[in-house]
């Protein structure tokens, strides 16, 4: 007997650039305390830091996940049975369903670092959800273990 494998699993991180501004948050946590002195100046960057890379790890660190025949997109999980046609989106495509395009009712998944997503419908007639809107930076393989042929 063969073990099911997930078929698709992906952590949708933050970018370099957060980290770094992350850093810059604690520096002007120090330089904030700088006048009180050296021990002040320490805990100032050190508190500064931590903060922001907690807000920063809880927020640039999402998984998308297909098991169990569902997708699970951070919180939420949507069976498989209840998804429609996938639509695989570029980065011009997926602003527009981002911006102009987007429905107030649908599911986003959105990380705004993330350029590329997938678009699929909600099939079941009870659930007020058109779609479901996920970012990821591989749309083909996501598509692929969703069972789309986009």
């Amino acid at each position: 007997m063969e073990l099911s494998t997930t078929p698709y699993e992906e952590r949708l991180t933050a970018p370099r650039s957060w980290w770094f501004v992350t850093f810059l948050v604690g520096v002007a946590g120090g330089l904030i305390l700088l006048p009180f002195g050296t021990l002040p100046l320490l805990g100032g960057f050190v508190g500064g830091l931590l903060v922001a890379a907690v807000i920063t790890s809880s927020y640039g660190s999402v998984r998308v996940r297909v098991v169990a025949n569902s997708l699970v997109a951070g919180d939420a999980k949507i069976p498989l049975s209840a998804l429609g046609p996938v639509e695989i989106l570029d980065a011009e495509e997926a602003r527009a369903w981002r911006t102009h395009k987007a429905d107030p009712r649908a599911f986003m998944l959105l990380r705004s670092y993330v350029p590329t997503a997938i678009r699929a419908e909600i099939t079941d007639p009870t659930d007020p959800t058109p779609y479901v809107y996920v970012s990821t930076r591989e749309p083909e393989a996501l598509a692929k273990a969703l069972g789309s042929r986009s």
